[in-house]
Parts: structure tokens; sequence; C-alpha cells
């Protein structure tokens, strides 16, 4: 008996590290089910692993409603028989100090990036049972570990999906379904761009302060969408739970060492990250 072609879903497909990892799997000979708020743009990836002959379908869905995402699990389950793995990718950046941001912009930061990914993973769960087990992976962010200044609710959103993905872990591993959690620090990628869309905002006049320092370090970055698609697919494959790309390493180990020498060494890095602020 010939064994069957394995089924992944992965949310924010439609560019990006989404798109990376549509492309990484289907070379992997999955099947790819795109799922994006963008249809056009889940369509495109889609269509891109097509013409590299692999199998795909797009979705269009909106993290933000479990319904959706219900949907979409039953489609892709109808097309391709099952779901073997299941990619909470969606998301979006935002930046500010805690004093200065407004709550709805923590809402929307917390609907998508959060609760999206628990959304996704109540959506994947039954089917992934119904396969006989598979993986989860939830995108975070080396921001939800080192917590930077000026970037209080996205830190605080992605430090929320590191502690789901353990408390999923431990839930899931009786039912042989493994969960990865990615924690990719700045790499090339539209994040900035794509957010906006997203979050249904107009591009400003001008980049603020923050969104100028994260598009240098994205430029300065040694990796690219495609290398941390890569790193994801493989601690997947080998059942390793947390991916820390090579360079933050050193930095993960230092913060769990000594969270004091961890801390100045953040201060210093990030001090051009906010502006001071007059009192009165």
């Amino acid at each position: 008996m010939v064994a069957h072609t394995r089924a992944v879903v992965i949310t924010g497909a439609g560019s990006g590290l989404g798109r990376a990892l549509a492309e990484q799997y289907a070379r992997r000979g999955w099947s790819v089910a795109a799922v994006d708020i963008d249809r056009d743009a889940a369509e495109a990836t889609a269509q891109a692993v097509l013409d590299a002959r692999g199998d795909a379908i797009a979705a269009e869905a909106d993290v933000r409603d479990l319904h959706a995402l219900e949907m979409v699990a039953s489609t892709v389950a109808d097309r391709f028989g099952h779901i073997d793995a299941w990619i909470n990718n969606a998301g979006i950046a935002a930046s500010g100090t805690v004093d200065a941001t407004d709550l709805d912009q923590w809402q929307s930061v917390l609907d998508i990036d959060l609760l999206g990914v628990v959304r996704g993973s109540k959506a994947a769960i039954p089917w992934l049972r119904r396969s006989g087990g598979g993986h989860i992976v939830n995108v975070a962010s080396f921001a939800g570990i080192a917590n930077p200044p000026g970037m209080g609710s996205y830190n605080v959103a992605k430090a929320g999906v590191i502690s789901l993905s353990e408390t999923l872990r431990a839930e899931l591993a009786d039912d042989h379904i493994h969960v990865v959690v990615a924690c990719p620090s700045f790499f090339k990628t539209n994040l900035v761009a794509s957010s906006r869309r997203v979050a249904g905002e107009a591009a400003p006049e001008q980049p603020t302060t923050m969104e100028k320092i994260t598009e240098k370090l994205m430029e300065r970055s040694k990796f690219s969408a495609e290398d941390v698609a890569a790193a994801i697919y493989r601690a997947a494959e080998r059942e390793e739970f947390m991916v820390i790309m090579r360079p933050d390493l050193s930095r993960w180990l230092a913060k769990r060492a000594s969270p004091e020498f961890f801390f100045r060494m953040v201060r210093k890095a990030t001090r051009g990250f906010i502006q001071p602020r007059q009192a009165g």
C-alpha cells in the first residue's frame, strides 16, 4: 500500500515566510493549502506550488474568525482526505511604548497574533487527531523572548504564543501531535507593509522611527524567509520544539543564564528604539 501524500495548512501563506513555508513543504512532497486574508495572494502562492508540479489549493480566511478556519479545515480534509500539519503563521507587526499605545492596537495585535494562533490550533486539532497525529507549528518571534522596548503589544502577543505552544505540547503529546514554536528575529520579509494591509491601515507619509529601525534590521539580517522556512521544516520533522536561528541562540542562552546581563545587553542594543519623553 502506498503511503498517502501528507497535507499541510498554512495561514498567512500569501507572502513572506508563509509563501516560503508553502514552497518548502511542497518541495518535500506535501500537498499545501495556502490560506490568507487576501484571496489573490493565497491563489498566487497556490499557483506557484502548482507551477512547481506540487499539489495545492488556496483559501481565504481571517484568523480572527474561528468558523472561517474550521471551514478551511473541513475543505482541506475533503480535498486531500486528511490534515497532517497546520502552521499558524499569520500575524502583524506593531510598535509603540506601553504608555503611548492605545488599546485598539493592543486588541488588534492580540486578536491576530495570539488569539489567531489559538483559533488555528482549535481548528486543526480534531483533524490531526483523525489523522493519528502530525504537527502544529506556531510562528512566534525572538521578540517574545527579548522583549525590546517600543514593541509592547507585539512582544506580549509573541510571548503568549511561546507559552501557548508549551501548553499545547504537553496537552497533545499523547495524541502524537508534535508542537513547534518558531522564534526568528529579523529576517528579510515584507512584514511592515503586510501588517498595515491586514490591520487596514494606510501607509503614513513618513515611516515611524520604529519602522525605520525594523526595516534596517531586516536588511542587515543574514537570513531570508527561505532560511527560516527550512529551519522550521527540519524542526518539525525531527520533533524539536523551539526554532531559534543560530545568531540568536547565544542571546537566548544568555537570558537563561543571567537575566540581568541580558537586560543590560538589550538596553545597549535598543537605545534608539524609543525617544525620551518630556515630563509635564
